[in-house]
């Protein structure tokens, strides 16, 4: 029965984001006939063929099918889904062009026919117009279609319709987590109707508020009794060896099962992602978050941005140079052992801001504020910090980013990650010139378990987005602070 309403549902649901892809489509040509300066055209066949809805619906809904938008995931984030939908629609798009290309046929002669015009002085194609303008509003309606359909699901569920009920097996802490955390979230409309013992049989009648109708040696007599839509597995580690037994059970019932592992939340600063490798199911416990594409895109924002600053700031880094050598004997540039991603050393750059090059390449612990050894120099370009502009050409190099948590001496990191829990997890992600902490005025001699904090805070919400806003920040609070010394 809730595998036909799903069915019935989708049905509904595509029907409707077919909609949006004609609407978008008719849009679309519309634009085309204002760009090229044509009027609209009273041929019904022209208006039938031209504007593609014909095989854009189609298709769009296609993709979706193929990208997984439609499987019944109640407890995906409305993120997730959007992504999903941003690619489905440019992957329908790249669809249109190859059949039009390798199909032919009337809409794509009078695709390749089109009239071409001058666009603010500038030679336009009319379909390539429309295609792009279709790529841009197909994809805005379908998400904004998307957003709007999910706010009318949160309002329906909130409301105690549309839910889906499931059965927790496991009364211990992980169950309890369980429970509360789809009682927080609402909008999934998935409610613990009961909660099933994960041990072979117990004495209690209700937690959290739900009942508890037995234990293991009864879960086929429960789960026939009252068949959830669901069921998820919270065992605690120590009783792990009945995962298997439990799995072959459930085999006979047509529920969803979805398996919460017992790992407390403090040792999860990244994101667990679960992949599969030839029929071989990988939980990734923890990860660079800078692997694949967003590793590629961020690479290229760090080479952009420091070719770019180290233009900038050429004039100034060689006053700044000049200053150093004519102020203090020694050498303008020194070079320190740092630790940067997965723990291997590189050599960090920054101006010399001390009487003794010795004292500061060997410097183990943070500076002092008044420190005796630093040069009135010095003093200038640590509070403005501008003894680090150096690091951009680690950043060249490949040691360091723009943005990411502060490298470290090797002593200083030996003597943290005994003391501090998930210290060394930042050594996940390269180092960088500024970061979240920075920003947040946590630098220098600061208190160390919130810059720890923050920068686990920023692996694992890690994104382009947040490396700009860092970087935004970083002018207006990342060279001058009180705390920069």
């Amino acid at each position: 029965m809730v595998k036909q309403k799903h069915q019935l549902f989708v049905t509904f649901l595509s029907l409707a984001d077919a909609g949006v892809v004609v609407v978008a489509c008719y849009l679309s040509w519309v634009i085309r006939r204002f760009v090229v300066e044509q009027p609209l055209v009273d041929d019904w066949a022209t208006m039938v063929k031209e504007p593609l809805a014909v095989i854009a619906a189609p298709l769009a809904v296609l993709m979706l099918v193929l990208f997984g938008v439609y499987q019944p995931r109640r407890d995906r984030s409305v993120w997730v889904e959007q992504r999903q939908v941003i690619k489905s629609s440019l992957a329908s798009i790249v669809a249109i062009i190859i059949m039009l290309w390798v199909v032919g046929g009337d809409a794509a002669i009078a695709f390749r026919s089109a009239p071409s015009a001058r666009f603010f002085g500038q030679p336009v194609d009319a379909g390539r117009v429309q295609l792009v303008t279709l790529a841009m509003v197909q994809t805005l309606f379908l998400c904004l279609h998307r957003l709007i359909f999910r706010g009318l699901l949160r309002s329906i569920r909130r409301r105690g319709w549309n839910l889906r009920h499931v059965a927790v097996i496991g009364v211990g802490r992980l169950g309890r987590i369980v429970c509360r955390t789809l009682e927080r979230n609402t909008w999934t409309g998935i409610e613990v109707a009961y909660f099933i013992s994960h041990r072979d049989t117990t004495r209690r009648s209700t937690i959290l508020g739900k009942p508890v109708l037995g234990g293991l040696d009864n879960l086929e007599e429960v789960l026939n009794g009252q068949k959830p839509d669901a069921v998820y597995l919270a065992i605690p580690n120590a009783r792990a060896a009945e995962l298997p037994r439990l799995l072959k059970l459930l085999e006979k019932f047509a529920v969803e099962v979805r398996i919460v592992p017992d790992v407390h939340p403090r040792y999860l600063p990244q994101s667990m992602v679960v992949s599969e490798l030839d029929g071989m199911p990988v939980l990734s416990y923890r990860e660079n978050p800078h692997h694949g594409l967003g590793g590629f895109g961020k690479r290229t924002v760090d080479l952009a941005g420091a070719a770019i600053a180290i233009v900038l700031f050429s004039p100034l880094m060689l006053l700044i140079a000049l200053l150093v050598r004519l102020t203090s004997p020694g050498p303008v540039i020194f070079a320190q052992t740092r630790v940067g991603l997965g723990g291997e050393t590189f050599r960090i750059y920054k101006f010399r801001t001390m009487f003794h090059a010795e004292d500061e390449a060997s410097e183990a612990t943070w500076t002092a504020r008044h420190d005796p050894r630093v040069t009135p120099v010095g003093k200038w370009l640590r509070r403005m910090s501008l003894d680090e502009l150096p690091q951009l050409f680690n950043v060249l190099l490949g040691d360091m980013s723009l943005v990411g948590p502060r490298p470290e001496r090797p002593e200083l990191i030996a003597q943290f990650k005994e003391n501090w829990r998930g210290y060394i997890l930042r050594q996940h992600v390269k180092a960088g010139i500024t970061g979240w902490a920075q920003v947040n005025g946590l630098r220098g001699d600061t208190d160390l378990r919130k810059r720890l904090q923050l920068d686990l805070f920023y692996i694992r919400h890690w994104s382009i987005g947040f490396d700009f806003k860092i970087l935004w920040l970083t002018i207006f609070r990342g060279f001058v602070h009180p705390n920069a010394h």
